[in-house]
């Protein structure tokens, strides 16, 4: 079970798990705070690096729970979706035959099979989603690596609740949410150049912000770009 440090009118959840360094997460939507800490360190010792990142922690808490959220999508012909940034239409049909996704001249192209409930709808497009971004991908980590001189491991394309992205710096293996694949290309790169930069410093600290300077001067606009556009609705869990 997870203990909690509180700070005022700020809860913290701590989790305890088999890892070497402090993992200090902010989460959607409500902003959850929780800290993921080595099992042999102090609650004292977890208590004061909360305290340190505090200002941090209130200016994410902020950022989210003032972030703009999607309608929940039923589905229906004409129904709003957006595509690499772009709003599209979608176009509803009801075929006997396998789904199909096509996107073409502003509309967004869904044939599914009489009866299909939403679920269904979401899975399918949700598969196509995927597809754009695993196309997209492959040049954009080239150009990266040579940029980073690193080398990405394998790269997962998945749906993900809380954030855009994570990597594995032990493995090389980054993973991107599919939901990327609906915002501007240029958020999608930032993205993987975060997820690259994380694989030569681990840690949000001043050489990570040293070498994003370097790979992507422009990404602290990018970040606010990302950060403006509104997310999925989501029933949310943790």
């Amino acid at each position: 079970m997870a203990a909690t440090i509180d700070l005022g009118d700020l809860h913290i959840e701590v989790v305890r798990k088999d890892i070497k360094n402090l993992h200090l997460s902010v989460l959607p939507p409500s902003g959850l705070v929780r800290i993921a800490a080595p099992g042999h360190m102090s609650q004292a010792a977890i208590r004061a690096f909360a305290i340190s990142k505090l200002t941090w922690i209130r200016s994410q808490r902020r950022r989210m729970q003032m972030q703009e959220r999607e309608a929940p999508r039923e589905y229906l012909d004409r129904e709003s979706h957006y595509v690499w940034g772009k709003r599209v239409l979608l176009r509803l049909v009801e075929k006997d035959a396998a789904p199909v996704v096509d996107h073409r001249q502003g509309k967004l192209l869904l044939q599914v099979r009489p009866g299909t409930d939403a679920g269904r709808c979401r899975e399918v497009l949700d598969g196509w989603y995927r597809a754009q971004l695993r196309a997209a991908l492959p040049d954009m980590v080239a150009k990266w690596e040579r940029a980073a001189g690193v080398r990405v491991g394998r790269i997962f394309v998945q749906r993900m609740k809380t954030r855009w992205g994570s990597c594995n710096p032990d493995s090389g293996a980054i993973r991107l949410n599919t939901d990327l694949a609906k915002k501007p290309p240029e958020c999608l790169e930032y993205i993987l150049v975060h997820e690259i930069a994380h694989l030569i410093e681990r840690s949000h600290n001043a050489r990570f912000t040293s070498l994003m300077d370097v790979l992507l001067p422009q990404w602290l606009q990018l970040r606010r770009q990302l950060n403006q556009l509104p997310v999925r609705h989501e029933d949310w869990d943790y």
